[in-house]
C-alpha cells in the first residue's frame, strides 16, 4: 500500500445520483464529478431506483472523472464508497439484482412490518415483550412506516416470493457497490443497523440475533457476513480496473453509509460535535458516548464507523426535495403550460426570489411532509402544503416559506435532539448541497437560534468522510488528526430581529401538525 501521498477514490451515492470524487487521505478534493439517476414513484408508496442505473452512472462518471485528472491515476491506492442509507438490493449468487432497488422512502412493507411487531400486549403497535427485546439488543425497532430493509424484505417476501427465493443476499445500497466494485458479499456493523436484526450493545461486535431473526421470519443465510467499516474487503475485480484504467491493486474499503461519512466528514469526530445535513433529505447527528433509544421521537444511537463509538440517527423526509419539487412541479414543469426544461441556474434563482420577501415570509407556512415523516414522528401519511396563502402571496413568497418550512421542521426535530444529549448543542455544523445556499444557512442561524458553521466544500462532506475513513483503514491518518482537517468556511450568527416572527411561525407549524394530523391519516390510509 502507498504512503500518505495515495490518492482516494470515492463514490457517494445519492438519490439523485453518484458523486465520485478523487481525495487527498487528508480529505482534500481534488476533482469531482456528477451523474443523474431517475427515482420512480409507484402506487402504494413504492420508492424504487435501478441498480444497473447505479452501476452504469458510477462508471460514465468515473470515467470523466479520471479522464480529467489522469495525472492522478496511478496514484489512486484506494476506493471508498458511502450511499443513501436504508435502502435494499436483492441479489443472485452471481450478484445479479433480481429487480430495483427499494430506497429508504418506500412504505409499501408497512402491513407487514406491523404483523411482526405485534404481540399479545401492546404499546404503539408494538408487543410489549419484542419491543423490549428490540431496543436492549439493538437500539431501534423495526420501523411501523416499513420504510427501513426489514420492511422492504417482508414486502418481496409476502409479494414477491419468486424474487426472495432466488434471492442469494439482501444488500444495503453501499453494499451492492462494493459487491459491484469487488465481487465480495458484505455489510458494515453500521450499514446493517436499520434491518433491526443485529445485536449492538457492543459496538465492537455487532451480530445477527437469532431472537431478532425469528421475530422477522427472515433466513439468516440471506444476509450478508458482517465486519468493522474499516476493514479492507478486496482488490478491486480486475475486469473494472482495465475498464477505467486503474491498478489492478486498488484497495477496496468496506465503508459507510451516507449519514455516517457526513459525520466523519464534517470533522464531528468527537462526543456531542453536531451537525446538520442538508440533501435531498435532512438530519441531526452527532457521536454520543452510549446506546441510547427514544421511541417517542424515533431517535436512537447505532455503531458509528469509527470502531467502538456510537452516533445519533434521525433523518427528516424532504429537505432539498421540497426545492425540487418546487422547480420541477411549480415553476418549471414539463407540461402545456411550460416547456421541458428547468433552467441550470434554477436554485440560484430561487435564492434570489427567497432574499427578496420578508423573513417570514410575511406569515406564510410550509409544511414539507411531501412523502411522509420519519422524525420526530414517524408518519408516512403526512402530506405538505402551503398555509396561509391570500391574493398578497406571491413566487417570491413560495420560495423562501420553503426554505423556511424545512428549516422549522429541523427545529421540531433539534428540540428532541437536544433532550435526547442532554445538553445545548451550539454550534452546528451544516454540510449539504443546501449548505451552498448563504440565504438558507441564515434562516437556520435564525430559526433555530444557534450559530451554524459551514464547512467548506459542503456538497463533497460524504466524500470527504469516506476518504477520512479509507485513511484510517490505511493508517494514514489518526481520528484525533480529523477535527483539525476541516474548517468552517463561513459563520452564520442569529439575526436577533427575526427570533420573534420564527417564534411565532414555529409554534403555527406545531399546530398544523396537531391540527391537520388526522385528516392526512383520513386522506392516505388507502395509499
Amino acid at each position: 500500500m502507498e504512503g500518505r501521498e495515495s490518492t482516494i477514490l470515492t463514490i457517494d451515492l445519492g438519490t439523485s445520483g453518484p458523486k465520485v470524487a478523487l481525495t487527498s487521505s487528508r480529505g482534500e478534493i481534488l476533482a469531482a464529478d456528477f451523474e443523474p439517476v431517475q427515482l420512480f414513484l409507484l402506487p402504494g408508496g413504492g420508492a424504487e431506483q435501478d441498480p444497473a442505473e447505479w452501476c452504469a452512472t458510477i462508471r460514465a462518471a468515473l470515467r470523466r472523472l479520471l479522464s480529467q485528472a489522469s495525472s492522478l491515476t496511478d496514484s489512486i491506492a484506494a476506493l471508498s464508497c458511502t450511499a443513501q442509507w436504508s435502502g435494499t438490493v436483492a441479489v443472485d449468487q452471481t450478484g445479479r439484482p433480481l429487480m430495483n432497488a427499494l430506497i429508504s422512502m418506500d412504505t409499501r412493507g408497512a402491513p407487514f412490518v406491523r404483523q411482526i411487531v405485534h404481540g399479545a400486549v401492546n404499546l404503539g403497535g408494538f408487543g410489549l415483550g419484542k419491543l423490549v427485546t428490540w431496543i436492549v439488543l439493538n437500539g431501534g425497532a423495526p420501523g411501523r412506516a416499513g420504510k427501513d430493509p426489514i420492511g422492504h424484505i417482508l414486502y418481496i417476501q409476502r409479494t414477491r416470493p419468486e424474487v426472495y427465493r432466488q434471492t442469494h443476499k439482501f444488500l444495503e445500497p453501499k453494499d451492492f457497490l462494493n459487491l459491484y466494485f469487488t465481487g465480495k458479499f458484505a455489510a458494515s456493523f453500521d450499514s446493517i443497523s436499520l434491518h433491526s436484526l443485529t445485536d449492538n450493545r457492543d459496538a465492537q461486535r455487532v451480530a445477527y440475533d437469532d431472537r431478532l431473526l425469528r421475530f422477522c421470519g427472515i433466513a439468516r443465510e440471506k444476509l450478508p457476513d458482517l465486519a468493522p467499516a474499516t476493514d479492507v474487503l478486496a482488490v478491486i475485480r480486475p475486469e473494472l480496473a482495465h475498464e477505467l484504467g486503474l491498478r489492478q491493486d486498488v484497495q477496496v474499503i468496506l465503508g459507510t453509509p451516507d449519514v455516517h461519512s457526513a459525520a466523519i466528514g464534517c470533522g464531528g469526530v468527537e462526543d456531542f460535535q453536531a451537525h446538520l445535513y442538508l440533501g435531498t433529505s435532512s438530519w441531526i447527528s452527532c457521536h454520543v458516548p452510549y446506546k441510547k433509544t427514544d421511541i417517542f421521537h424515533n431517535l436512537a444511537s447505532f455503531p458509528s464507523p469509527l470502531p467502538g463509538r456510537y452516533l445519533l440517527l434521525d433523518e427528516q423526509g424532504s429537505a432539498g426535495q421540497a426545492l425540487s419539487y418546487l422547480r420541477d412541479q411549480l415553476f418549471y414543469p414539463d407540461d402545456e403550460l411550460s416547456g421541458p426544461d428547468a433552467p441550470e441556474d434554477a436554485f440560484q434563482r430561487f435564492d434570489s426570489l427567497a432574499a427578496a420577501a420578508p423573513p417570514g415570509s410575511d406569515r406564510v407556512i410550509f409544511a414539507p411532509w411531501l412523502y411522509g415523516e420519519r422524525t420526530p414522528v414517524e408518519d408516512p401519511l403526512l402530506r405538505g402544503g402551503f398555509f396561509n396563502l391570500s391574493l398578497n402571496t406571491s413566487r417570491r413568497h413560495f420560495v423562501r416559506a420553503v426554505y423556511e418550512g424545512v428549516a422549522l421542521n429541523s427545529r421540531w426535530l433539534f428540540q428532541s435532539v437536544e433532550k435526547f444529549v442532554g445538553r445545548r448543542l451550539d454550534p452546528l455544523r451544516i454540510v449539504g448541497a443546501g449548505a451552498n445556499s448563504d440565504l438558507w444557512c441564515q434562516i437556520y442561524a435564525d430559526v433555530l437560534q444557534r450559530t451554524v458553521e459551514r464547512v467548506s466544500q459542503p456538497v463533497h462532506v460524504n466524500a470527504r468522510g469516506a476518504a477520512f475513513l479509507a485513511g484510517l483503514a490505511f493508517k494514514w491518518i489518526n481520528i484525533q488528526d480529523i477535527p483539525s482537517l476541516i474548517h468552517a468556511e463561513r459563520v452564520f450568527t442569529p439575526n436577533p430581529s427575526n427570533r420573534q416572527i420564527y417564534d411565532e411561525l414555529f409554534d403555527e407549524f406545531l399546530q398544523i401538525y396537531k391540527q391537520n394530523q388526522k385528516m392526512y391519516t383520513r386522506l392516505n390510509k388507502d395509499r
